[in-house]
């Protein structure tokens, strides 16, 4: 089965559990990554957004991948997030970095830059061509200021065989649209954004890289397997059951909202580094409200 077929379905952007010294907790970490293959999720990605990876060291990340490789190896393929604002950087971390037992590379749009379409372009084929694993490109213009046009996504899909899908949390459903209707066969869009995932696989979307997943694996597993078989009425019930949720864990910001909800089913505590901070008091009795049974 070739690899964008592997990802699709329900991919999890999993947190970095930490204890309250700042140090990283990885009882509490594999309790996490327990609880999603329970859950049925179809894969995994660890250094993302949502793992607060700006703030590990290089020898933190590297930890964490091995640990991370250690439990779901073999179980489900594994996506390791690699992207920042210094491509040079990137490329010699690719060159440096040990790809065995991963499976693609999602790499974000470089922030704070803020380079043209020209330059996003160049950006990600210089990984493409330095990657020896499959990309998924990221496209989230809230956090980096920064969008990929639907434009240079579908050029890149085009020019580079390696580029096999995009994680896409732009909000633009016009976006969103044109690269499904204009992607090339094999490139897959993957939604970026949960609130947006059961609109976007009705529109041709085929998973997501879910944050809720990471503390409603099996519901949110059971939505997108609805919607991958074409019984959105199903999908629609579950959606409309999440959407709460879903708002009060992006109601004080990302990971600190999934933080909350994880500290709520005890899977980890509510410790995250500066410059974030756990959610406001009120937001998180909202959750245990929801989520303690």
């Amino acid at each position: 089965m070739s690899m964008n077929k592997k990802l699709k379905g329900t991919g999890v952007a999993i947190v970095t559990p930490f204890f309250l010294d700042g140090s990283i907790d990885y009882d509490s970490l594999d309790s996490l990554l327990g609880h999603l293959l329970k859950g049925k999720v179809d894969f995994i990605v660890a250094l993302g957004t949502t793992s607060e990876a700006v703030t590990l060291t290089p020898e933190e990340k590297s930890a964490v991948m091995a640990f991370v490789k250690s439990r779901i190896v073999g179980k489900i393929p594994l996506v390791m997030g690699m992207g920042g604002n210094n491509t040079q950087a990137i490329l010699d971390q690719i060159r440096d970095t040990d790809f065995s037992g991963i499976d693609a590379i999602l790499s974000v749009a470089p922030y704070y830059n803020k380079p043209n379409q020209r330059g996003l372009y160049a950006h990600f084929a210089a990984i493409a061509k330095a990657s020896p694993l499959p990309v998924i490109l990221y496209n989230v213009p809230g956090r980096t200021s920064s969008n990929i046009s639907a434009d240079t996504t579908i050029r890149l899909a085009n020019d580079f065989k390696n580029i096999i899908a995009v994680k896409e949390a732009s909000g633009d459903l016009g976006q969103i649209m044109q690269i499904i209707r204009q992607k090339p066969d094999g490139f897959s869009v993957l939604s970026g954004d949960d609130a947006f995932t059961y609109s976007m696989m009705a529109l041709g979307a085929e998973g997501v890289i879910s944050v809720v997943a990471n503390a409603l694996p099996r519901e949110f597993s059971q939505m997108v397997t609805a919607c991958l078989k074409g019984d959105f009425k199903q999908a629609r019930t579950i959606h409309y059951e999440l959407l709460p949720v879903i708002d009060l864990l992006f109601a004080d910001g990302n990971p600190a909202g999934i933080k909350a909800a994880l500290n709520s089913l005890g899977i980890c505590k509510n410790y995250l580094r500066l410059p974030l901070v756990p959610v406001k008091e009120e937001i998180q009795q909202a959750l245990d409200e929801i989520l303690v049974v």
